[in-house]
């Protein structure tokens, strides 16, 4: 019953999805952080449907492209779109250090954050319109499970730029889980995504993780040099350019191998 419940909080948070409505306890709270990607095999299984309804009725490329887009918008109600843009509004700043974690508290909305946003989503509905092969859509579909896998080993492991905050209280209570309850899943469930990624298509699911890895590793050391660490608003962006990252390489295979 504890870990249901854990599940129904991280749908609670992480998504729109309607979920039973009871009293949080830290017991519960503490193992959401495990069921974050499942939010993602959600939005994978319904892009799935999608193309496959795209496909039987023979739609175009640019309906199937745009629905394509706001099918996980829809699904967290864009939750890491937030996150992204206040954190293109630091990031673009050109602010110290503390100005620039004081930018991401401002729940008003600058240029710079419209503009990031604006050239990502239309990158990615490019990408996207390109994705047709099913296996490759298929491996793609995964992506959205393992971008808030590594987030959320993330929220546990790297720096964190704050004491205070959602972020922060979401990692304190993994870290009083201990790492046998909390972090240990979570790897397992990346490794079995990436395994099961490369299982459906090896070079594709091999590429796409790999691409997955490299915006890892450029998050942590770009959230240490503007902030210090991380932050609640940087893991909605790292989701954000994990995701369009994945979605530009799957795009590629599909172009430069397939056809």
């Amino acid at each position: 019953m504890t870990l249901l419940k854990s599940l129904c909080i991280a749908f609670s948070i992480y998504s729109k999805i309607p979920v039973p409505n009871f009293e949080w306890k830290e017991k519960e709270f503490k193992y959401n952080l495990i069921f974050f990607p499942w939010v993602g095999a959600v939005i994978g299984a319904l892009l799935l449907f999608w193309h496959y309804i795209a496909q039987r009725f023979q739609l175009g490329a640019l309906p199937y492209a745009l629905i394509g887009t706001a099918i996980p918008l829809l699904v967290t109600g864009g939750f890491h779109a937030d996150g992204f843009m206040d954190t293109m509004d630091a990031f673009s700043s050109g602010k110290s250090r503390e100005e620039k974690l004081h930018i991401l508290k401002d729940p008003h909305i600058g240029a710079f954050a419209v503009i990031k946003l604006a050239a990502a989503g239309l990158v990615y509905i490019a990408a996207f319109s390109a994705i047709s092969n099913f296996s490759v859509i298929c491996v793609f579909s995964c992506s959205f499970f393992l971008a808030r896998a590594l987030s959320a080993i993330a929220v546990i492991v790297f720096p964190k730029a704050k004491s205070s905050g959602m972020l922060h209280a979401f990692s304190t209570s993994a870290n009083e889980g201990s790492s046998k309850t909390v972090l240990i899943p979570i790897i397992c469930e990346a490794a079995a995504c990436t395994a099961f990624m490369i299982w459906i298509n090896a070079v594709c699911g091999a590429v796409l993780v790999a691409a997955a890895l490299i915006v890892f590793v450029y998050y942590k050391n770009r959230s240490l040099k503007e902030l210090g660490g991380i932050t609640g608003d940087t893991a909605g962006y790292f989701v954000v350019i994990a995701e369009t990252t994945m979605c530009v390489c799957a795009a590629a295979y599909s172009v430069v191998v397939i056809i």
